[in-house]
């Protein structure tokens, strides 16, 4: 019979108002503002800024169907985990939940697949910081730079949980001030009420005056899917976050109840307003930026440089949320015995000293294979990861489903959270999730990503029901 985790209980519950170490060792050591705002920042990545341009290439204004699609997908996976992490916080997240509902196997192959995407993210952010910063200080060359920005992110994290927090919080401001100031902005100008505006105000002519609303038909919405699906990832990681709050429950109950505002103001808020500040086939969309490009139509001075310094603050905060949620899901798998026990203990600060620095070494070499081998060792570790958000959400939606039970029988009064017209939209979501992994295996610019991804998937699960295979054998002998 295969060992599994139990739910915390009240009296010793992790970050329980009052008690400083939470119950699996970690320190309590996140204020309920450093989750606030973990919660909001998490849902704007360097992707938005960087990213969005592409998609309004490729679908027009209809990129904005896209984005309410994928976002609702990301309530829907949002409100499942919020009810399994309210009832019972855990460092190991979705990971422990999968590992406690659908076995062993698949706490560990979720676990470690989502702790290689985020490493190989911190490659990928540390060498885009670099490039800005090389940009600003061409002195000090590229490769130097992400070393130091890696350094940096990780001293702060080996400090404490609450620098990691204090960090977060003002990276994550910065985001939530500059989008907001953007969105206020540029709806002025949209509607002519912005003095000294040089856009002309077309109020919502651009939705429709290039076109239609749907200029490369209704197909694409679907190839706008796929290229704005990534740039949602890491919504989930106040659920990790959560075991090392002051008050999890009450963290977790309200940034899940907060997402639809949240992905609603700054993904579909943000691209309506470029998309009314200017005509969808515009070339400075693609040439400048999609957010440069709406500045510079204003006439807000400096716009490039502006962007620059936002883009790097969220690719910091992106690097500092990065290695955080690797650690733990690196600290929960070795808690659980699925990774090295080093990676289990915590130093007298509460922080998982040797999860972290395991991460941040192979996070080095993956930095590393992007100067060395960036045509092929880096190029398939970025397409074998890049799958990687998909794959979590769906097992997201089938722990949930076997997860409601367990809890309804357990702990019926901490299930406070409860996903809508449970199990119909759960499953509905898990379908849908299912039909953007088909559709990218149709689509010939993401069919290596999703391809390479599944390859991964399927070495690392087969490890993992060979490992809880060998476990159930020990037990019976």
């Amino acid at each position: 019979m295969t060992m599994q985790p139990t739910l915390h209980k009240e009296g010793g519950e992790a970050g329980e108002p009052g008690t400083p170490q939470s119950s699996d060792g970690l320190k309590a050591g996140l204020k309920n503002r450093h989750l606030s705002m973990i919660a909001i920042g998490g849902v704007i990545g360097a992707g938005l800024f960087v990213g969005s341009s592409g998609g309004i290439a490729k679908a027009g204004p209809a990129i904005l169907i896209s984005y309410m699609l994928v976002g609702a997908m990301v309530v829907f996976v949002m409100r499942m985990l919020g009810e399994m992490a309210a009832a019972s916080p855990n460092s190991g997240s979705f990971s422990a939940y999968a590992d406690r509902a659908l076995g062993r196997w698949a706490g560990f192959s979720i676990g470690w697949l989502y702790w290689f995407f985020w490493v190989v993210v911190l490659a990928v952010e540390a060498t885009a910081g670099a490039v800005i910063l090389e940009g600003w200080i061409p002195a000090v060359p590229q490769w130097a730079w992400a070393l130091i920005v890696m350094v940096v992110l990780t001293a702060t994290n080996l400090a404490s949980v609450a620098s990691y927090g204090e960090f977060e919080f003002w990276f994550a401001g910065i985001k939530v001030v500059a989008i907001g100031a953007f969105v206020v902005i540029g709806l002025l100008a949209v509607f002519g009420f912005l003095p000294g505006s040089d856009n002309p105000g077309a109020g919502l002519a651009h939705l429709t005056d290039s076109g239609g609303f749907f200029p490369n038909g209704a197909g694409a919405i679907l190839t706008g899917v796929l290229m704005v699906v990534f740039s949602f990832m890491g919504s989930e990681i106040v659920t990790l976050a959560a075991g090392e709050s002051e008050d999890p429950r009450r963290a977790v109950t309200k940034a899940t109840n907060s997402v639809i505002w949240r992905i609603a103001v700054f993904y579909l808020g943000s691209i309506f307003v470029v998309l009314t500040l200017l005509p969808w086939n515009d070339k400075a969309i693609v040439e400048k930026g999609s957010y440069v490009a709406a500045l510079d139509s204003i006439g807000i001075p400096h716009a490039g440089q502006i962007m620059n310094v936002i883009v790097l603050t969220a690719v910091l905060s992106c690097l500092n949320s990065g290695l955080y949620t690797a650690s733990r899901m690196a600290f929960s798998l070795g808690e659980r015995g699925d990774a090295p026990k080093a990676f289990a203990k915590v130093n007298a600060k509460g922080v998982p000293t040797a999860a972290i620095l395991g991460s941040v070494v192979f996070g080095f070499g993956a930095v590393w294979a992007n100067y060395a081998y960036k045509d092929t060792v880096f190029d398939f570790l970025l397409s074998s990861s890049g799958a990687v958000a998909l794959f979590v959400w769906l097992v997201i939606c089938f722990t949930q489903l076997r997860m409601r039970g367990i809890l309804m029988r357990e702990v019926p009064e901490k299930v406070t959270v409860k996903m809508w017209l449970f199990p119909y939209l759960t499953w509905a979501t898990a379908a849908m999730i299912t039909f953007v992994l088909g559709y990218m295996v149709y689509d010939k610019d993401n069919r290596e990503v999703v391809l390479s991804s599944i390859f991964v998937a399927v070495v690392v699960v087969t490890i993992g029901v060979v490992l809880d295979r060998a476990r159930k054998k020990q037990v019976d002998a």
